[in-house]
Order: C-alpha cells, then structure tokens, then sequence
C-alpha cells in the first residue's frame, strides 16, 4: 500500500476501523502532489467538533478519579488529543509529499503509535463505562494546526507544543490514576509518556535541522509559533524537567519555559507602568524626564506584575531576566506575559492581532491614552471607550487643589450636621468634627489646604495660615511629579528665589495648593477601588516617608483589609472607641467620594493618604486627606502583595537606593539582593498555594537594577 494511500484513509475514513487500520508494509514511491487542508478530518458523526469556537465539553479533571465512570470520562478527552494527532500527521504526509523521506518515515512511525494509543485509550475507557463518541470532543489541535505552511510548522505546533505539554500530563495523570489505585491507567500512561518523549526527540532533531543559524532553539521556537499558539500551550501544571532533558531539550530553553506565560483563552488585559501621567498633565509634551527619573521608570517598570493575574500582559522596555523571574515563580507568584516595548514607547506588534480584555495603565491620562491608542478598537465588548478612561473631568481628580476641597468639603459637611442633632444624638456620635469642639482627634478646617493661582494669593494665603499659629508652611503643585513639586517655608520671609518658585509654578494656568507643614506623627493609607457597583475597600497601608514627606515604603499588618493600622490608632490616647469613631470617619468620605468619582465617571483604583499629626501641645489630631491619587499606587501594590502572605503575618515594602546599599557597604544592587536572600530566606507555608510566612524577596530584577530595587520582606 502506498503512504499517501494509507494517509487519505486515516484523514478522510469516517469510521474508527479504517483510521486505526496500520498496513504493515507501506511504500513512498508515489507521493502526489501537495493538498489543501481540509476544514475538518472525516470522522463519525458522534465525533465531529465544531469548526470555529472554544472547546465543548468540560475538561473532568482528577477531583473524583476513584469513581470509573470519572476516570472514563478523563480517558475520553485524552483518546480525542490522540486522534487529532494521527489526523493531523496524516495531513502532514498529504501536505509535504517533498518532505525528506527520512521525515516522512519518522512522521509514519510517529502516527503509528497515535493510532495505538487511541486503541488503548478505548479500551481502557470502555472497561470504565464511557463509549468514544458519548461526551462532545473538542477540535482545538486541528484548528490550530491544519493551518501549517510547511513541515517546520508542524514539528513546532505538534511536536513540541502539544506533545511537549503531554511530557507535563502523562506523568501528573499517571501518578493521580496510580494514587486512586488504577494501576491499569497509570501504566498506560506511563508508556505514552515514554512515547512522547521520543516524539519530542523526533521534533526537536528536525527543529534544529530547520531553524536559522545562529538562532537558540528557544528564539526560533518562540519565532516559529503562529497565535493562538504560544510556549504556554508546550506545558502543563508542573513543568517536568526530566522528560524533557529526555528528549534533548537544553537547559536554556526549559528555564525559559519555565517562566513563560501567555492566556489560554481568557481575554488579557494590558498592563503599564507610567509614572510621569501627573507631570505630563502638568507640562504637556513639553515634559521631558531627567535621565534619573527614566532609569527610576525603568528599574521599576515590571511591578505591575503583582497587579495582574497570570493570563495578562505587562508591557515594558526590556523583560526581567530568567533567572530572576523562576525566583518569583518559585515564591508563589503567578507570572504574566512580558511584551517588551522599545522607547519611544511603541506598542508591540503581536498585540495588533490579540483580543483584550482591558487597559490597565499605572495612571490614566495624555500619555497613556496615547499609548492605547491602537488598542480601543481591540477591547471586547463592554470595555471602556478613550474618551471615557479619561476626560477633563477625570483630569480634575488628580490636583491636590481638588483633594483639599473635598476634605474641606466633609468637614463643614460634619460640622453641620452635628449641629443639627440633638444632644443625645451628639453624645453617641461616631463621627465628630473638631469644629464643633466635641473632639480633639480631628483637624479642623484651619489645616486644610487653600488653593491660589496668583503670587499675591499665595501671599496672602501663607500670612493667613502664619496668623493662625502655623509657622511653617508648605506649597504643592496641584499637578506634578512626586518629589520635585513642593515648596517648604520656615523662614518668616519669603525670599526672591522663593517668590521665583511661586511664579514658575502658577505660570500657564498653573495652581499651587497652600498649608500649615504639619509635624507628623504616622502616615498611612487607605486603598480602594471604583467598580460598577460602587467604591470597595481593598485595605490599609503604612506609609514611610523620609523628613520631606517623599515616599519610601508602605507597611501591611495582618489585619490590613479591614482596619486602620493599630500604629496609627494606638497614638490617640482619647476617645476610648477611637477605633469605631475613625472607621465610621471614612465611611462617610467614601461615601462622598464615591459620589464624586461617579460624577467624574472615574472607574479603577483610588488611594487616599493620611497623616496623624502633632499639635504644639503635643495632642495628636487625624488629617484623613492629604492628597487622593486616581490611579495605581504603592500602598496598593502592597495591598495586592499582602494576598500572598500567610494569615498572621504582616509586610513591608521597600524601594532601596544606591545610598542605602552603601550604607550597608554593598556595592551593587546584586551584591546586596543575594545578603538579603542569606539573611531572610523565604519559608511558605499552606496548600494548594503557598504563602510565604517570612522572609525577604526582591519585586525588581536586582541584576538590571541602576538606581533602585524594590523588595518586600514578611515578617511575624
């Protein structure tokens, strides 16, 4: 019997017989010409799949694996991958007939055992009641596969994509079968494990034949793949290591592997970190970072990872090293995708084929909306439009000018309506304004912020404050980058190189926000998300800030999510219900900021910063504003880190700069990263997801680290 004989009955036959048949002696003298892919293999009816669309049927799993009729209905999933397979390695005889014979012959050999264990995997399952045809099969390897141009398509999308990823299944589904006592099973596994790693032997051996000079075999696999297809179709639930050095697959690209990530099908969504939206809304395109603040950007660029799940995308200049990323991996963390994003920021060219999800910058706002630009029309149904992700109004949300208004704004709200209850009602309040002199936990309208937009106004509003008894003040931009936006008056005087800074700032319409410098006691924060149904608490953070007030680190106790740091509530010697009185505080300004950010139209996250400070009696008052921040934020970075931290323990996150590993006499980000790991090594704790109960990890590759490294240590 001639190949291509043999070939068209196993793809076109419509029945089991004749595709199983497997002529013993068999001849390529007549190859024929090349044909075209067919849209579907001929089968019978009760095992045809649908041409287009997801999978039928629901994969069953190893949940109820001691009950036959389960293990048959895992069986059955199993027995259609390796139909598929011997289908499309008959295709791939008709496609090529000019294929070198000696590939030709392995592509035989390899069908041949497809064909066999399809016949063990029926009778298999028929011995567990299931009958191939009873559930629906899905049609997903021809769809991906069918479509292959030439044989080195088929070695990359078979061979080691599907039947690498069975290298991961066949071990972890013998050992479940063998764990229920189906030793039958698990030995039948074990043998198509072994096949497997042959087959990927045969692949990889053409691969290497095929590929460009020069190139590793994990570029021209990552090359070669078509989407949907991915290196994250080429493995399962664990990565089996030594099937796959079995079957000839180097170190590199198994580590590689390894910390691959791509969506299967859920829809991704699009990850970004861009800290200069503030300052680009401040100065327009005429901002230009200094050489630090884009290395800060840089060494900083993949933390949206801890933001995302393992389906989404993080864009960024350069992907973190592999070395690193198997560290995360190995600290429980799941890993998203990486598209790297050469500067000028331009968008990879994969994502112009990829359905999304949603936009996830760091900030919304001029640059970010440029960026997305290609991406609106991308989204699936129901995402938001540019124009609604950001607008002037959403625009108004970042000034601090709107912060202060909106405290003052609750505060005179609280006052007035504490004047309207009755004496009873008072005594029992939970949330008292200090201007009605009932407490004196609360700042009082005095500390509140006064926006001006003229130097006489400026002027005017620093001798106001002064008058009041507040001798240092202090002037912010209402709209700018976070460490150079600030003005610190001690002196009496304003000097002329002060007045200067004043004027540059208020300069094109700018405005400055003027308030009492307040000695601090504590600062923390309060995390929170704007969804459809409402404002959600997502927790409560310290806050580290060095003399200046810039930021430095975010602390997390095990009670995060639901209380504001005892830290915080512990220096109020007064009222003894401090707690619940602070709790019902916020309550009331989330309800009004939700009002707002509704008004706005603003959807995703929101952090609020707070200070407690110290009167010069040495009392200690809340300011439950300082400044709301419309976008992602550290404190909310470590809120999303918290989820990985065992209950009871608590943690910190640092950003570390060159001068502090100095101080530790470290010199390098490296160097200082390893001491850590000797120091505070991880130990996780829980399953079926570890947690991590103490340690420290590094959250930045510390190997492409220049002028920071952030990391979080746990701690009891």
């Amino acid at each position: 019997m001639e190949l291509r004989d043999f070939a068209e009955q196993v793809l076109f036959a419509t029945t089991l017989e004749e595709k199983l048949q497997s002529p013993p002696d068999l001849t390529d003298r007549h190859p024929g010409p090349p044909i075209a892919a067919p849209a579907a293999p001929g089968r019978p009816a009760e095992l045809r799949f649908k041409l287009s669309g997801t999978a039928r049927g629901e994969f069953p799993g190893v949940r109820h694996l001691e009950e036959p009729r389960e293990r048959g209905r895992l069986l059955h999933f199993f027995a259609n991958h390796e139909l598929l397979a011997t289908e499309l390695m008959a295709l791939v005889l008709l496609r090529f007939p000019d294929a070198p014979p000696a590939f030709r012959k392995g592509v035989l050999q390899t069908l041949r055992d497809e064909q066999e264990h399809t016949r063990l995997y029926l009778q298999r399952m028929k011995e567990c009641g299931i009958h191939f045809g009873d559930l629906p099969v899905s049609g997903y390897f021809w769809r991906t596969v069918a479509a292959m141009e030439n044989p080195m398509d088929y070695v990359a999308g078979l061979s080691l994509t599907f039947e690498q990823a069975n290298l991961d299944f066949a071990r972890h589904f013998a050992r479940a079968f063998a764990a229920v006592g189906d030793q039958a099973t698990a030995a039948l596994l074990d043998k198509i494990y072994r096949d497997e790693i042959g087959h990927v032997a045969y692949g990889l051996k053409w691969f290497r034949r095929w590929k460009q000079p020069g190139q590793s075999d994990w570029e021209a696999f990552c090359r070669q793949l078509r989407f949907p297809l991915s290196p994250q179709r080429a493995k399962g639930m664990v990565l089996n290591v030594e099937g796959r050095r079995a079957a000839g697959l180097d170190a590199g690209f198994i580590a590689e592997l390894d910390v691959y990530s791509q969506s299967k099908g859920r829809t991704p969504a699009v990850f970004v970190f861009n800290p200069f939206a503030e300052a680009r809304m401040a100065e327009g395109k005429a901002f230009n970072p200094t050489r630090h603040q884009l290395q800060l950007a840089r060494d900083l660029a993949n933390l949206p990872q801890y933001l995302c799940r393992q389906d989404d995308i993080v864009l960024l200049e350069q992907r973190p090293a592999v070395e690193f990323l198997s560290g995360i991996k190995q600290a429980g963390f799941a890993l998203p995708e990486f598209l790297e994003m050469p500067r000028p920021a331009t968008l990879p060219a994969e994502l112009a084929a990829r359905k999304l999800g949603g936009l996830r910058p760091w900030a919304w706002g001029p640059d970010s909306v440029d960026l997305f630009a290609p991406l609106f029309g991308r989204l699936a149904a129901g995402q938001r439009t540019a124009e609604q992700s950001f607008n002037p109004e959403i625009a108004k949300l970042y000034s601090k000018a709107w912060s202060a208004a909106l405290l003052g704004k609750f505060l005179s709200r609280s006052s007035r309506d504490e004047a309207l209850k009755s004496e009873s009602e008072k005594s029992q309040s939970l949330v008292t304004s200090a201007a009605t002199g009932e407490s004196g936990w609360l700042c009082t309208g005095d500390e509140v912020g006064v926006a001006v937009e003229t130097l006489d106004d400026a002027l005017s509003a620093i001798a106001a404050i002064r008058r009041r008894g507040h001798h240092a003040v202090v002037l912010k931009q209402a709209l700018g980058l976070a460490g150079r936006n600030a003005l610190r008056l001690f002196e009496p005087a304003v000097s002329e190189p002060q007045r200067r800074w004043i004027g540059k700032s208020l300069a094109n319409g700018g405005q400055l926000v003027v308030e009492p410098w307040l000695e601090r006691a504590a600062d923390f924060s309060v995390q929170l998300e704007m969804t459809e149904h409402g404002l959600k608490l997502r927790g409560y953070t310290g806050l580290i800030n060095d003399a200046k007030g810039q930021f430095q680190g975010n602390s997390a106790a095990a009670s995060f999510a639901r209380r504001i740091p005892a830290f915080v509530t512990d220096l109020f010697h007064g009222p003894a219900d401090i707690v619940p009185r602070m709790h019902a505080l916020y309550a009331g300004i989330f309800s009004l900021l939700e009002a707002e950010l509704r008004r706005a139209g603003f959807f995703g996250p929101v952090g609020i910063d707070a200070l407690v400070y110290r009167t010069p009696q040495g009392d200690c008052r809340l300011k439950p504003i300082v400044e709301i921040n419309p976008r992602y934020t550290m404190g909310r970075l470590t809120v999303e880190l918290m989820n990985h931290v065992a209950p009871g323990s608590h943690g910190l996150f640092r950003l570390i700069n060159p001068p502090t590993i100095r101080k530790e006499s470290f010199d390098s980000f490296a160097a200082y990263a390893r001491s850590l790991n000797e120091r505070f090594p991880l130990r996780l704790e829980g399953d079926p997801v570890p947690r991590i109960r103490e340690g420290t990890i590094c959250l930045t590759d510390p190997a492409q680290a220049s002028v920071c490294l952030a990391i979080f240590h746990v701690h009891k």
